[in-house]
């Protein structure tokens, strides 16, 4: 797609309108600018009804029509026909265009947000092929537009207009089923719908409500609107705190141990979101709807707390007469007006404080002292919680005849997805289903039993009946709602035929919470029991939910070392091993010689990343345990293996480096007493051009493992989106280093601006949790990316390096997939990292990438 400048950019937008006549924005001039865009979506009901999605670049905003809207189900291609540039101004257009003007009709401002492309846009661009990531109320995560070449339309006048396919990522924004363009249908700015935009009706949204966040696809029209009159209503009142997603825990299968994981009781109610200003209270569900009604007998409770503003997650539950939370008597409670408890676990806001990138501990600390002394008898609760001992606690729970327990990382910021620092482990299998068909009773009128499902890739896959767990009562209900949703064919992908004779087909629509004992090999419930329907979540949403396995990485059980082998490869070799027998890690035992078998062990996979590159050694001449120091330059005295080659230094002063060629050079290094192999990051042959960076993940004290972890993965997306493949190493001390591959092009300076860059980036878009400063105060609860590395003269320790720490851990090259299941940067020891050495290389493509540092690059980093 060719690029005109300037203000030609909005040629063609201008020729098309009269400005006398219409509303829209003549535009100021085109005026690019640095980082991150605006994108607004418009839907535009004109001769046919539409989607305008809107990405800003250059300074104009692209357009293309979107025919159905964009679907966040990864299947959908939804047809977007690119059209003239419209000016930014024309991002907050909401309004009419005349009749007989060009585009005449009602145009709602549907979405808005920013944008950031996922390489080179111009490039994306002309190729056709433009990824990009979204930010926006509604559209989140990463989508691609996909030029249809040999496609496009042909006009009366002008160039052919273009074909496009608007498509959405498979990530964590994605789902089995398009939600979007049925869910939201009012405007993200005024609130209004599109009957209301055309007959000039005052904004109905304020700046504290969301009206579309409390929007849910399986109430009707009627009741939607009434909900948000409620809501708006109730936003005028005080000046709470507005819905946000909630977060969400993953089913596992093991109960994960330490102290570092907090365990709460699991629940068995309706989670809530509680928004207090004051007299103020609403009262939120999961997924945005407001149930402040529903939960009448809450709202007093919580206006006496005098708490001020403030947003706290827990759940609404009700008490059977055993004492345990249940679902069941929570119906008949809310249906009889009866008392609720609602138990308070986290704080999101505190008086307009954002407290979510607080620790977990830290957020429950505050809302416990927010909550002050409650009493035994209030139907207000802070939900307490047991550090470690998980097993403990979800034994002692099933025995009682509890649910489960919910165990949450207490060092974890709070996030409004589903995430592996909550996880949930159950003492019964039970999860929500949806109800797609019934089979008729022969003993009365109505059904017998549900047929039930799950969505899966857009399919409603069958996974059983229930015809048990019914009151009489009950029945009455369910045989009126099933009526309303009766539908001629089947909503199932396939039913067996046994199963399908004689059934009646619902809508997908009724979602029923169901307990079991266990899957058939085919996902097929056994002896399932009917407990609720649940109101507060989507049908589409409903997937079948398996335990996933807490399978932390383990390293192998490694091989025995022997001063034998060790002793046979140096006299081998032509080195003379003194004192081989020496012990020189005194915790392990492990000697001389035995280093020497290691060396010799991981040689093969090592020296392609140390072999004829400057060295910094370091030497511990009595063990680990005593002096070590370290040594830059060949001052006379090494073995003949170890080499050295003089470098000019950045002052004029010539100086020897070390190198080393082959294993005998490893194995020289043992004979002096060399714990530590680092690199620089160039070879002699040109060591003004570096062909590797790193970054250097450095925690401060006190922080988890798991903050390494996320910020490795991060770094690797960012480099990804400038284009650049990575690699993930553990250090063998606290950190993991991304390393990444270069072609030898550009020189040391360019590479640290990079590098340097790069990481102050990561501080200014996330202070509270990077730092690229050196400094230990400025590194305080949070990671320092040491880019320092990546300078002339400057080193990193070389893969496969054994390091003088205590334990004789090994720096290893692991997988991106191992990445999420790492324990720590330490947990190689030798003997593992040995066997691991002889196996499937993790690093298989690291000398087959040729990748360059380039300008845009540099660019796209420096502001």
């Amino acid at each position: 797609m060719a690029r005109a400048s300037g203000a030609d950019l909005l040629k063609e937008y201008k020729a098309k309108r009269d400005f006398a006549k219409t509303q829209e924005p003549a535009g100021a001039e085109p005026v690019s600018k640095e980082g991150r865009g605006s994108f607004v979506v418009q839907k535009h009901d004109a001769t046919r009804l539409h989607y305008d999605f809107r990405l800003e670049l250059d300074g104009v905003l692209l357009s293309w029509a979107v025919a159905k809207g964009p679907s966040n189900f990864p299947g959908d291609k939804r047809l977007a026909v690119h059209v003239e540039d419209h000016p930014l101004e024309y991002g907050g257009f909401e309004g009419t265009i005349p009749e007989g003007e060009y585009g005449g009709g009602t145009v709602m401002l549907w979405d808005r947000g920013t944008w950031e492309p996922v390489g080179d846009p111009h490039e994306g661009l002309e190729k056709g092929d433009l990824k990009f990531r979204l930010y926006g109320e509604r559209l989140k995560g990463e989508w691609v537009l996909v030029h249809m070449k040999g496609r496009d339309t042909k006009r009366k006048s002008g160039p052919p207009r273009e074909n496009w396919l608007l498509i959405k990522h498979k990530d964590a924004y994605a789902r089995d089923k398009d939600t979007l363009t049925t869910r939201f249908t009012r405007s993200v700015d005024t609130g209004r719908d599109l009957k209301q935009i055309a007959a000039g009706a005052k904004p109905i949204k304020t700046s504290k409500v969301k009206a579309d966040a409390v929007w849910h696809s399986d109430a009707d029209e009627a009741e939607q609107a009434d909900q948000t009159t409620r809501i708006l209503a109730s936003a005028k009142k005080g000046e709470g705190p507005g819905f946000r997603p909630v977060q969400l825990a993953t089913l596992v299968d093991t109960v994960p141990s330490g102290e570092d994981w907090l365990f709460e009781m699991k629940y068995d109610g309706y989670r809530c979101l509680a928004a207090v200003a004051g007299n103020s209270v609403q009262l939120y569900t999961r997924s945005g709807l407001d149930w402040t009604d529903k939960f009448a007998a809450l709202v007093e409770p919580l206006q006496k707390l005098k708490i001020g503003s403030a947003l706290i997650d827990g759940e609404i539950c009700a008490f059977d007469d055993k004492g345990r939370t249940d679902f069941s008597t929570l119906q008949k409670v809310l249906s009889e007006g009866r008392r609720l408890e609602f138990f308070a676990f986290d704080l999101l806001e505190a008086d307009g404080e954002d407290v979510t990138k607080l620790p977990l501990i830290e957020r429950k600390e505050r809302l416990e002292k927010m909550l002050g002394k409650l009493a035994k008898g209030s139907p207000i609760q802070y939900s307490s919680h047991v550090a470690g001992h998980g097993q403990k606690v979800l034994d002692a729970l099933c025995r009682d005849g509890h649910e489960g327990v919910i165990a949450k990382s207490a060092k974890a910021p709070y996030r409004g997805d589903r995430t592996k620092s909550w996880l949930k482990i159950k003492c019964l299998k039970r999860q929500e289903f949806v109800i797609g068909g019934w089979s008729p009773s022969t003993k009365r009128k109505g059904f017998a039993s549900l047929l039930l499902g799950t969505w899966e890739n857009g399919k409603l896959l069958y996974r059983g009946r229930v015809g048990t767990g019914f009151s009489q009562e009950l029945l009455g209900q369910m045989d009126e709602k099933l009526a309303k949703l009766a539908r001629k064919d089947n909503p199932f992908e396939a039913v067996p035929r046994e199963r399908a004779r004689g059934v009646h087909w619902v809508e997908p629509q009724l979602v029923a919470e169901i307990a079991y004992t266990e899957l058939t090999s085919e996902d097929i419930l056994r002896h399932p029991s009917f407990i609720a329907l649940r109101g507060d979540k989507a049908a589409e949403e409903v997937h079948m939910e398996k335990a996933q396995a807490l399978d932390a990485f383990e390293p192998p059980q490694g091989i025995e070392l022997k001063d034998e082998e060790g002793e046979e490869v140096a006299e081998r070799l032509g080195v003379r091993l003194t004192s081989p027998h020496r012990v020189v890690y005194p915790d392990q035992g492990t000697t001389k010689a035995q280093l020497v078998d290691y060396y010799s062990e991981v040689a093969e996979a090592m020296l392609p990343h140390i072999a004829n590159r400057p060295l910094s050694l370091v030497r511990c001449p009595q063990g680990r345990a005593k002096h070590c120091f370290f040594q830059k330059h060949d001052t006379g005295s090494f073995p003949e293996q170890i080499y050295s080659q003089t470098i000019t230094e950045k002052d004029g002063d010539r100086q020897n480096y070390f190198f080393i060629k082959d294993l005998a050079g490893l194995v020289a290094g043992t004979q002096m007493n060399v714990l530590e192999w680092h690199i620089w990051g160039s070879h002699f042959d040109d060591v003004d051009k570096p062909d590797r960076l790193v970054f250097d993940i450095d925690p401060d004290e006190g922080l988890d493992f798991s903050h390494i972890i996320s910020a490795a993965t991060d770094i690797r997306d960012r480099l990804a989106d400038l284009g650049l493949k990575s690699v993930p190493m553990v250090s063998g001390g606290k950190g993991v280093h991304v390393i990444v591959p270069l072609k030898p092009e550009m020189d040391w300076a360019e590479a640290k601006t990079f590098c340097r860059d790069f990481a102050k980036k990561l501080e200014s878009d996330e202070p509270d949790r990077f730092t690229a400063n050196l400094s230990k105060a400025k590194r305080k609860g949070r990671l320092f990316i040491d880019y320092l590395r990546n300078e002339r003269g400057s080193t990193a320790i070389a893969p496969w390096s054994v390091r003088s720490r205590e334990g004789a851990p090994v720096a290893v090259p692991v997988t991106w997939d191992e990445v999420p299941r790492l324990k720590g940067a330490n947990i190689f020891s030798l003997e593992a990292a040995a066997e691991r050495a002889q196996g499937d290389n993790a690093w298989p493509d690291y000398f087959k990438l040729k990748q360059k540092l380039t300008a845009k690059m540099l660019k796209a980093v420096s502001g």
